[in-house]
């Protein structure tokens, strides 16, 4: 027996969210208008139509971009320090999702399959529909996306590459603040020192998993935070933790694509 429409595009990658909107109209089998029950068999020819939509709230803004990568289903924003990746209470900042509002005119959803903090530079992913949004943040799920990051430390880590492997947790209710616990969720982060200079050190990170502040947390955990960090380390002017690569399959073939930053003085 074949597989179901709803099977079908669910395990290809649409959200729950985005079948409740294409469910009545939007679905077309071999130029034929059909449900979400209808049956596939090999060399079915299936049409989607997604409804158009735009984010409320994001006015676009005439902000460079600097682009690293686009096709019709996805574009790699890389995004300068000091920037929101979106817009939130209490900021009056201008956000990575006003320039790329701005990028592509009033008719577009912003949707970031990863985010950045505010002083944290370099790629972020940005789907172009909902379909590609769903199969991005899906295979991100499943630790499909490889991201490396660098930044520069306090000290000279021992030894000089290495992989820390320590639940982080947030401190208490309502604090940005996240510290190693054994109560919370696994967070894996591998290091190598890439160079050395004036009692610090800079080091290309991949990150297994994706918790709050990680790369902060687990080197501060081992004695080595991050230069400037003022929620981790000392405050100061000289902060530097950028995105310089993402590997990840493509929405559409799941061919695996290797995208990365300029290499830039910050």
């Amino acid at each position: 027996m074949g597989r179901s429409v709803k099977d079908f595009l669910l395990r290809g990658g649409i959200s729950v969210t985005l079948l409740k909107k294409i469910k009545y109209g939007g679905i077309m089998l071999n130029g034929a208008e059909v449900t979400v029950r209808a049956i596939l068999k090999e060399g079915d020819v299936l049409k989607i139509t997604a409804p158009k939509e735009r984010s409320e709230g994001i006015p676009p803004m005439d902000i460079p971009l600097r682009i690293a990568y686009e096709d019709e289903y996805f574009l790699a924003v890389d995004k300068p320090r000091n920037m929101p990746t979106h817009p939130s209470k209490g900021n009056s900042l201008p956000t990575l999702a006003n320039a790329v509002m701005g990028y592509f005119g009033g008719d577009f959803v912003f949707r970031s399959v990863n985010r950045l903090d505010r002083d944290t530079s370099g790629l972020v992913i940005i789907a172009k529909d909902q379909m590609s949004a769903g199969a991005l943040s899906e295979s991100m799920k499943r630790g499909e996306f490889r991201k490396y990051y660098e930044c520069i430390v306090e000290g000279i880590p021992s030894p000089t590459e290495g992989v820390i492997d320590a639940p982080i947790m947030r401190e208490s209710e309502g604090s940005i603040k996240r510290i190693v616990h054994e109560d919370g969720k696994r967070a894996v982060t591998e290091y190598k020192t890439i160079s050395t200079e004036g009692g610090r050190a800079k080091l290309r990170i991949r990150l297994h998993t994706g918790r709050t502040h990680q790369i902060r947390v687990h080197m501060a955990h081992i004695g080595h935070p991050l230069v400037g960090d003022f929620l981790y380390g000392v405050d100061g002017d000289d902060f530097y933790l950028r995105c310089v690569e993402i590997d990840l399959p493509h929405p559409k073939s799941g061919e695996m694509i290797c995208i990365k930053a300029e290499v830039l003085c910050e």
